[in-house]
């Protein structure tokens, strides 16, 4: 047997991440299990909180696939067309029919915590790399522009009505 540590994913370690995403000015926050931004398989739990605001992006690298599953709470997911109009907006929700999704590179998508305390198990291939401006919604603001609360906002409303998708 060789010396790597085994990780349990339990409760304790969801409060963990989940207070760390609370603390966090994004309201966000990551727990990774890959040891480093180079490994070739990212893993990690990501905790976020209503109000954090993740722009909307695509992955245009063919290996660059996401999947998401939500261990605890509610994620809003939305599915946008190349020019920004919804496609899809699906509540994903730990233990619900609906509780995961897998992610094609090239497509349109962001995320929303619709209840304090949601996390989601997050696996897609590294190394990380940022996005370029071919991976950047155009049509979206990006991360602390002034026009983030009233986008937020809206995309908010597609989860107050029965799921589109």
């Amino acid at each position: 047997m060789n010396n790597q540590t085994v990780v349990i994913i339990d409760e304790e370690m969801l409060d963990a991440t989940t207070q760390a995403a609370r603390e966090s000015p994004r309201g966000r926050k990551n727990r990774n299990f890959h040891p480093d931004d180079n490994f070739p398989s990212h893993r990690l739990l990501n905790a976020i909180e209503p109000g954090s605001y993740v722009a909307p992006h695509r992955h245009l690298d063919p290996g660059k696939d996401e999947t998401m599953l939500v261990l605890r709470g509610r994620m809003g997911l939305v599915i946008f067309e190349d020019d920004g109009t919804v496609r899809q907006a699906v509540c994903l929700a730990a233990g619900s029919r609906k509780m995961g999704v897998d992610i094609p590179h090239g497509c349109w998508h962001t995320v929303l915590g619709l209840v304090s305390g949601t996390v989601f198990l997050e696996a897609k291939a590294g190394p990380y790399v940022a996005l370029n401006e071919a991976e950047r919604a155009s049509w979206a603001p990006l991360e602390g522009d002034a026009a983030v609360k009233n986008y937020l906002a809206e995309l908010e409303t597609l989860f107050s009505q029965p799921d589109r998708g």
